[in-house]
């Protein structure tokens, strides 16, 4: 069953041609490049106690393939806890390389709506390491790095993703994402009633903010990504995490619905 791993926080890492970036929306013209050593951001996420990080491949994900792999599969060799990668994972190949790299986690998105059998099928094979992202305008998914939106609404596909067995679902308000605008909580609460794991991703701009957000943890919010708001320095990592579990700063998660509640 696993020990209660508490409210995640966890750090993002937006890879571009081997650099850490942070993008505005999903916009590649609206980036920020913060570090040309994504590495070593990664070793100092981990020292201040991060339990999971959260890497996307944005090359991949505008490419349909990925494309950054060498330079996450250095960083989850680099740190000791559990890795997520998302981006362009859009085929069983991808799957498996991904999580043969020493990557913990594998993030579907775009297949999540284009290949909902990969998905399952991947469940099956790698049971409590496939995640799916649900990325968000107006309730209504977008897909190939954002770039494209469908009538799909996310609710239902949250639904549809665990009946066929995801871990996790990690959640993006696309309006929110970099925005530094606070999370959008009643989406947040749709999502969470599919009764999937939720993982908040876009608007976290304080620790205000993040302890919100752990308050609907009885409702199937269990963790928070943060990016931008730790890059510009609006969230401090250590406070965050002395904040919502002190006792558990440095301590690496498990991920599974018998972790949740």
């Amino acid at each position: 069953m696993g020990s209660d791993p508490g409210f995640l926080i966890i750090p993002a890492i937006d890879l571009r041609g081997g650099r850490c970036v942070r993008l505005v929306q999903g916009d590649p013209s609206r980036e920020t490049v913060y570090s040309d050593d994504p590495v070593a951001v990664a070793r100092a996420f981990a020292a201040a106690g991060a339990r999971r990080l959260h890497v996307v491949d944005l090359d991949g994900a505008f490419e349909g393939r990925p494309r950054n792999l060498a330079v996450a599969t250095e960083i989850a060799r680099a740190v000791d806890i559990p890795v997520e990668l998302g981006g362009g994972i859009r085929s069983m190949a991808a799957i498996e390389q991904v999580l043969a790299s020493g990557i913990a986690y594998a993030i579907l998105g775009t297949a999540a709506i284009e290949q909902p059998e990969l998905v399952e099928e991947a469940c099956r094979r790698f049971p409590g390491r496939v995640l799916v992202g649900i990325d968000a305008r107006d309730g209504r998914v977008a897909v190939r790095g954002w770039a494209e939106g469908t009538e799909r609404d996310a609710v239902e596909l949250a639904r549809e993703m665990g009946r066929r067995g995801v871990a996790q679902i990690i959640f993006t308000d696309i309006a929110r994402d970099g925005t530094l605008s606070g999370p959008n909580l009643a989406a947040l609460e749709r999502v969470a009633t599919a009764g999937v794991p939720v993982i908040a991703s876009g608007g976290v701009s304080s620790l205000d903010d993040l302890r919100t957000l752990a308050a609907l943890r009885d409702r199937g919010v269990v963790g928070a990504i943060v990016g931008k708001a730790l890059y510009t320095g609006a969230v401090d990592l250590r406070a965050a995490l002395a904040l919502l579990r002190p006792e558990a700063a440095g301590r690496p998660d498990a991920v599974g619905r018998a972790d949740v509640g």
